[in-house]
């Protein structure tokens, strides 16, 4: 396969097939052309309480100087932000970013063994924790190299009587905030009123400089930091923007709605930085898990944009009430962070109007690399073309380039690709050849046209008597019943095949049986991909951005297994 760039034939009216990553030499010089651009224009959103960027450029910089004239931090020292979607998050992230120094941000799920590898990995010298996990962070701090640990309430932004109502609330009435005790810890606010004391010396930051230490690969073994520059982010950034530049989007009017956690890079890069750079308003969903919570504030938002998983956009049509949002406003639907399913994207279709056009990123990638053309009239399937800048092949085992329509793992290169994992060279050296080709670990094939389409994880792939069984191919065909709610497949080891489908339900219909499911796969399915076993659940495992872990139900005990050890 030549790389001709065949996408570039396929590339919606408008999108350039370059972009220019070096046009600003950081985050913080977009940040200020946005905040000079749009002052007086709503920022971020939470709890009803809006903050401009007029107010975010004076609370990050009231929390930058904090951290370089109080704290006494040095460029290139990293700062973990340990909280869910709140008004703090943006004013720390550019906090950070403006005194020339590194986000860690970390999962606030995290047990405290994962958080320990984290900071001591990181180096991180201060950590911002919401009280809800200072808990956490009071278990592991004796042994982290923290220096200082700076504490809020949910609520501390929302101003006067909302957020000690809600802080009250949380902590006595839904008994969410367990007891801590961190001595010498910081209350967030207290330290944006010392930073106002401090002016904020001008820092010196390059594009090649770490923006972010954004952890990935928890599931495949211990958890590795992913480099990313501030030229990997401003790059990405304009990708992102030149692609959905040409869907009409105007500068300083545009409603996105954040219910991915901004410390996962898709919200992060496609919320956070993206939307900022266009001027537009990130309404922030502490706890998207409360889903009539969420649909409540769907209803009282005219919103132009929103991302999402497929578990995301699969529970919210599921939440009754959901159809009557007012989706008028709504120009922008984005999947990413799993496979979106076929009957989730047609179901999303008719509810909203509007097509569920599926993106593809990694976090190596800052993340996005490939994504669908925006006027897509319906789901196709695929992941995309890849954006301006941004050069993809397939590769085989030996790192031969395959011709389009053969199937090997899908490789990426372009500005947005990571510098590589923090203090591991060999893992960069497994992930990035010697020609630079970031190696994804996802199984694709790429069409004449250019479009990307990814069959499975290398990892999941299930091997049925010598047949590649790919689990997304087998989960769209069950998604698509009517009687099922979620569904996951995994291979499970077979005497006779070596390994066999077998199938995780949610029910929606509570009477759909084990031999329905089997009657309906063998109508969809040839032979070896049809699930031999079906296990029904109440749930199925999923990481903190609802991406189904496949993993954990492959290293599940069979539900049959488990009742009869019970029994004896």
């Amino acid at each position: 396969m030549s790389l001709d760039r065949p996408w570039l034939q396929s590339y919606p009216q408008g999108v350039p097939a370059e972009i220019d990553p070096d046009r600003f030499r950081s985050i913080a010089d977009v940040f200020a052309k946005s905040v000079a651009e749009f002052a007086d224009r709503p920022a971020y959103r939470n709890f009803g309480k809006t903050l401009t960027y007029a107010e975010i450029d004076r609370l990050s910089k009231q929390f930058a100087a904090y951290l370089l004239g109080e704290l006494g931090l040095k460029k290139g020292d990293r700062v973990a932000i340990m909280m869910p979607n709140c008004l703090q998050y943006p004013i720390a992230i550019f906090g950070v970013l403006r005194a020339g120094l590194t986000v860690v941000n970390v999962n606030p799920l995290y047990t405290a063994r994962e958080l320990k590898h984290q900071l001591v990995d990181a180096g991180a010298s201060a950590i911002v924790v919401v009280d809800n996990f200072g808990h956490t962070v009071q278990e592991v701090l004796a042994e982290t190299p923290l220096k200082q640990v700076i504490t809020t309430g949910l609520g501390d932004m929302l101003g006067f009587p909302k957020g000690p109502l809600v802080n009250f609330v949380l902590r006595y009435v839904k008994k969410m905030v367990p007891e801590y005790d961190i001595p010498g810890a910081v209350r967030f606010r207290d330290a944006l009123a010392i930073g106002k004391r401090h002016a904020l010396p001008p820092v010196e930051i390059d594009s090649g400089d770490i923006a972010f230490l954004q952890y990935t690969g928890g599931t495949t073994g211990v958890a590795k930091g992913a480099m990313l520059t501030h030229r990997n982010l401003v790059a990405n950034m304009q990708q992102a923007s030149a692609w959905l530049g040409g869907n009409k989007l105007e500068r300083g009017n545009e409603v996105i709605i954040t219910a991915l956690p901004l410390y996962h890079i898709f919200a992060l890069t496609a919320n956070c930085l993206v939307f900022m750079e266009l001027g537009g308003l990130n309404h922030l969903i502490t706890n998207p898990r409360d889903m009539r919570g969420f649909v409540k504030e769907l209803k009282g938002t005219r919103f132009t944009a929103i991302t999402g998983v497929n578990t995301l956009f699969n529970g919210l049509l599921n939440t009754p009430g959901f159809e009557e949002v007012d989706f008028s406003s709504l120009k922008i639907t984005l999947g990413g962070g799993m496979a979106v399913q076929r009957a989730v994207a047609e179901r999303w279709k008719k509810v909203t109007g509007v097509t569920l056009v599926e993106a593809y990123g990694l976090t190596e990638t800052s993340p996005a690399a490939c994504i669908n053309p925006l006027d897509l009239k319906e789901f196709n399937g695929s992941i995309g073309l890849p954006i301006p800048s941004t050069d993809v092949c397939i590769k085989d085992d030996n790192g031969n380039v395959l011709p389009y329509g053969e199937i090997g793992e899908l490789c990426i290169k372009g500005p947005q690709v990571m510098k590589g994992y923090w203090q591991r060279p060999e893992e960069t050296a497994k992930a990035i050849d010697a020609d630079g080709w970031l190696h994804t670990g996802d199984m694709a094939r790429i069409d004449e046209k250019g479009f990307v389409y990814i069959v499975d994880r290398k990892k999941d792939m299930i091997l049925v008597s010598g047949f590649n069984v790919y689990p997304n191919e087998v989960e769209d065909v069950v998604a698509a019943m009517p009687g099922v709610l979620e569904v996951a497949a995994v291979g499970v080891p077979d005497e006779h095949s070596g390994e066999a489908v077998k199938v995780f339900i949610v029910r929606k219909d509570p009477n759909l049986t084990e031999e329905q499911v089997k009657a309906y796969c063998r109508e969809k399915l040839t032979g070896y991909k049809r699930p031999r076993y079906v296990e029904f659940r109440d749930e199925l495992p999923k990481s903190n951005v609802g991406k189904i872990l496949r993993k954990e139900l492959r290293d599940a005990r069979p539900a049959q297994a488990a009742a009869a050890d019970a029994r004896h």
